[in-house]
């Protein structure tokens, strides 16, 4: 019985939390429902569950990552870079991009092969990129991009459809594709319930860690992208504490800190209560602060669920 209710809760009280967001907010403030309101709060998230999106992976293997805060700037600020020199918009966003993936692969060799707890080798890695791209910009912002890369950011479809929620879309469906049909994604969950009995089964462990987190840093290096077009200048400074709202956005979305447990819809549903929380506190005109304060409330009852859910199972 109890495993029951654990399994519900997981799947639903996310959703349930979300709708009665929508509701409460919905009659506080008359503008919160509005199509550009939402249209506003989905450009909002798009970075974030971009992240996020590569966090579960690395959440549900019972791993972490605290550095896609500044692989997201390093990242950012080397395609800047690129772009200015003249290399054209598309090299320059495999560029971004690879950047993301090399620092996600370094990770995910110091925590696969030379067994680095993944605190402390992406707690290295955080600061190593951020030195890095204070580095390659001498601490200075970058900016002057060909015409036409901002469309990444701040584009439209059809003048409708904005082409950050397009992106974004096409990441979560594509990482809910790897995780629910391909053998890494399943390989993701072993390793996560018990990565002993993963080794035993003949997963080989080292090498799936390190896909993991390449697929975490190649996940930032394409959040890069779209923050840097929609802000038209990277900045070796952008993302601090990214990586915390990434981590509270897929914990928050059900994905066990114990490992083993976590969907990307169930993520996507994390960020968005985030998102949404941040978009209404706005609306009703709340302080910064006690916005931070409203996030931490929520950051810990969510954490305390997963610990419940978690004693359940045992």
């Amino acid at each position: 019985m109890k495993q029951l209710i654990s399994k519900a809760l997981t799947k639903t009280g996310p959703l349930i939390g979300l709708a009665v967001m929508f509701i409460v907010l919905s009659f506080l403030s008359p503008h919160f429902l509005t199509a550009d309101n939402l249209m506003n709060i989905t450009r909002q998230v798009a970075v974030n569950a971009i992240l996020a999106t590569g966090m579960t992976f690395v959440i549900i293997s019972a791993g972490i990552d605290l550095s896609v805060g500044s692989i997201l700037a390093l990242s950012g600020c080397v395609m800047a870079l690129a772009l200015k020199s003249g290399v054209g918009i598309f090299p320059g966003v495999l560029i971004g991009m690879g950047v993301g993936s090399l620092c996600g692969l370094v990770n995910g060799f110091l925590i696969g092969f030379m067994r680095l707890p993944p605190f402390i080798a992406t707690l290295g890695m955080m600061s190593i990129a951020r030195g890095l791209a204070l580095v390659v910009t001498k601490g200075y912002p970058v900016f002057g991009f060909p015409a036409g890369f901002d469309y990444l950011g701040t584009g439209y479809l059809w003048d409708m459809i904005p082409v950050s929620l397009v992106l974004t879309a096409l990441v979560i469906v594509a990482a809910y594709f790897v995780l629910k049909h391909m053998k890494i994604g399943r390989c993701v969950y072993v390793i996560g319930g018990n990565e002993e009995a993963a080794a035993l089964s003949g997963i080989n462990v080292k090498v799936h860690k390190t896909i993991i987190y390449t697929i975490c840093g190649f996940l930032a290096g394409l959040a890069s992208v779209m923050f840097v077009s929609r802000l038209n200048s990277a900045q070796p400074t952008a993302g601090i504490a990214y990586e915390l709202d990434a981590i509270a956005a897929t914990v928050i979305g059900g994905t066990s800190l114990f490992g083993g447990v976590g969907t990307i819809w169930g993520t996507v549903i994390g960020v968005l209560i985030m998102g949404v929380l941040r978009n209404g506190l706005n609306l009703l005109n709340v302080s910064s602060f006690w916005q931070q304060v409203a996030i931490g409330i929520v950051i810990i009852i969510a954490v305390y669920v997963d610990q419940l859910r978690h004693r359940t199972q045992l």
